[in-house]
């Protein structure tokens, strides 16, 4: 679609143009005011139009100053670029400059929303201590930020750190059990909080490429990359008491601390809420199996519309 016109607001300053200024000036002869620098040329039309001899001067002289114009036109140019050209200078641009790799880029636009999700209880002694770190996702600007129901679950405290490095106090304002998931809302936000881009997983396909960002074992932001292996995956944790159904499966890296972080394309959007990772052994690190809650259930945890 053509932009419209657009129109300068500026006020005039300048003198007015010569037919509005004849309606408040008297009529003047004609090249009584003209500059002294128009003078001679006035003088030159008048004599050229009485005298043959100095019309042709001017018409050589012209047909000579076109000429040379002309000339100055073709060699400034110099030759067409051909594909060849082309080809040769983005070659060029590949292999001297480093350009960041997708999974960079994925990671870097989702940053400024992944929060860290510190979790602290009261022991007998009412002394406060950790109980966990976690990963969150900041989904809307306001301070709504979704994470996982086993991160903040029997809390009495907990604490985000925004990718800024600000913190602020959170609460829990709403949990979706069955898929392992808490909305909570920070207590006061960055002036330039983002949130996270959201993408259905409707036309995700096994094999599209995954970035996996978080704090495994309290540590990061880290950055894993992989793809996603499967869906329709089901999944209980050790210390869970039900199967979470539907999940996406993944290999980009994940482990304790990545939970309730977000599991983003290669455009940086999100299209799953890292839950869990399968091992069958007692070390609970990665094996090179992964799930996430796809951000359609997430999204209605946190009231929002269905994509």
């Amino acid at each position: 679609m053509r932009k419209p016109a657009l129109y300068s607001r500026t006020p005039r300053t300048g003198p007015l143009p010569p037919v509005l200024a004849a309606r408040d000036e008297p009529a003047r002869p004609a090249g009584a005011d003209a500059p002294r620098s128009l003078q001679p040329w006035r003088h030159w039309m008048r004599a050229a139009a009485t005298d043959p001899r100095v019309m042709w001067a001017s018409l050589l002289l012209l047909s000579v100053a076109l000429g040379v114009s002309l000339w100055q036109g073709r060699v400034g140019a110099g030759q067409a670029l051909t594909q060849k050209d082309i080809d040769a200078a983005v070659l060029r641009t590949l292999t001297t400059q480093v350009l960041p790799s997708p999974a960079a880029r994925a990671a870097e636009k989702v940053r400024p929303s992944v929060v860290r999700v510190e979790a602290f209880v009261r022991n007998r002694k009412g002394e406060e201590e950790d109980h966990g770190v976690g990963t969150g996702v900041v989904i809307v600007d306001r301070g709504v930020i979704l994470t996982n129901l086993h991160v903040v679950q029997g809390a009495d405290r907990l604490r985000i750190v925004f990718a800024d490095g600000s913190d602020a106090g959170a609460s829990v304002t709403g949990v979706q059990a069955a898929n392992d998931l808490a909305v909570l809302q920070a207590d006061t936000v960055p002036d330039d909080l983002q949130a996270a881009t959201m993408r259905s997983t409707s036309d995700l396909l096994p094999g599209d490429q995954v970035v996996a960002v978080g704090f495994p074992f309290g540590i990061g932001p880290s950055v894993s990359a992989g793809v996603i292996s499967g869906f329709g995956r089901s999944f209980r944790a050790p210390e869970g008491q039900q199967d979470i159904e539907n999940l996406i499966q993944f290999d980009a890296a994940a482990n304790p601390g990545n939970s309730g972080g977000p599991l983003v394309t290669m455009d940086g959007e999100v299209v799953g809420i890292v839950t869990g990772i399968l091992n069958p052994t007692k070390a609970r690190t990665f094996a090179g199996i992964g799930f996430a809650v796809p951000i359609e259930s997430a999204a209605q945890a946190a009231g929002l519309p269905p994509f």
